[in-house]
């Protein structure tokens, strides 16, 4: 039994492996740079013989200011699931800049180490580099999602990461959203990511293109963060009228339900349920999240006994929320109603 769960996780872990394209990772960082200067950067789930954030972050060391970069490489123990790279055993590189002048990232300046394990980012050895790290940037095994940012938080480090939109929803990640202690990056796509040769999938999903690369997307992709962010503090546009025509009462709850971000009206001061898409126009100076999904009674939100798919409950602020202008705290000081 052992064995087959074993054989399990390994497959999973294999089909976790994607590799995002450098146009992404570009168009996001590029919002960001005035939080790299000085840190060491962490990309812990990256083979980094292939991996674009390493690209990114190596090529451009000197124009962001970094003091160190360090990217891991996971092994699967399981030989015949193993990704078909040149090295059979788990790395992680280590790299200080330029010394010679020439502004690229050559072999002879990257450190090369070997773990003694097999590189997940759950080991001791992975926690360690962790610890070294000031901002932890890549794409994290979607299946794994929740356990990975649970150690972010556990270790209380700055992170920008990919993850389904569906994330959102789960009851580990949505508090913290809540909260304010993470909330989505600057980016929302429609992401497609390229996969090893030996990725398997009947998927309208997945697909094979005319140089035989191999595609998988998952829908709406966004970024996860705690990295302060320009957008995050502008105001949403509003300018529809509420009407109890328009938008109807939920039964399980004092709250009206609005159908898309666009819809909320500006002169309606209760409670609202608005779409998880409103996440990504979300300024928690202009609105306060009340909760999630869940009506009085511990169910779905209904109307007329139809659920519309996940809600967020949300009420206008009357008055703005002051800001730290310490970018490493750039955090809400006080709570208004």
């Amino acid at each position: 039994m052992a064995e087959k769960k074993s054989f399990r996780d390994a497959k999973k872990a294999k089909q976790d492996e994607f590799y995002t394209q450098l146009v992404d990772i570009e168009n996001e960082l590029k919002h960001y740079r005035e939080h790299f200067r000085g840190k060491t950067v962490l990309c812990n789930c990256d083979d980094p013989r292939v991996s674009n954030f390493f690209h990114y972050f190596s090529y451009n060391f000197e124009q962001l200011g970094l003091k160190k970069l360090i990217t891991t490489c996971y092994k699967n123990q399981e030989r015949d699931l193993f990704s078909q790279h040149d090295s059979e055993r788990a790395i992680w590189l280590e790299y200080t800049g330029d010394h010679n002048g020439n502004r690229i990232p050559d072999p002879e300046e990257i450190g090369i180490n070997y773990f003694k394990g097999d590189g997940d980012f759950r080991s001791q050895e992975c926690i360690e580099l962790l610890k070294q790290a000031d901002i932890v940037v890549t794409n994290p095994p979607f299946s794994l999602f929740r356990e990975y940012v649970a150690q972010l938080m556990e270790y209380n480090k700055k992170f920008l990461i990919l993850g389904n939109q569906n994330a959102i929803t789960y009851k580990e990640i949505f508090p913290l959203i809540k909260d304010d202690r993470i909330w989505l990056g600057s980016t929302l796509s429609f992401a497609k990511f390229k996969v090893p040769n030996y990725y398997q999938e009947r998927s309208s999903r997945f697909w094979i293109d005319e140089d035989g690369q191999k595609w998988r997307s998952f829908g709406n992709i966004c970024w996860f963060t705690n990295l302060d962010v320009a957008k995050r503090h502008e105001n949403l546009i509003l300018y529809k009228k509420y009407s109890s025509e328009k938008y109807p009462h939920y039964n399980n709850y004092d709250a009206i339900n609005v159908d898309k971000t666009t819809d909320i009206p500006i002169d309606y001061d209760g409670v609202m349920g608005v779409p998880i898409t409103f996440l990504d126009k979300y300024n928690p100076a202009q609105f306060e999240i009340v909760k999630f999904r869940k009506g009085d009674d511990d169910k779905d939100l209904s109307i007329n006994g139809k659920c519309p798919y996940f809600r967020i409950l949300i009420r206008r602020r009357h008055r703005p929320i002051p800001y730290s202008v310490d970018e490493e705290e750039a955090m809400p000081m006080a709570a208004a109603s």
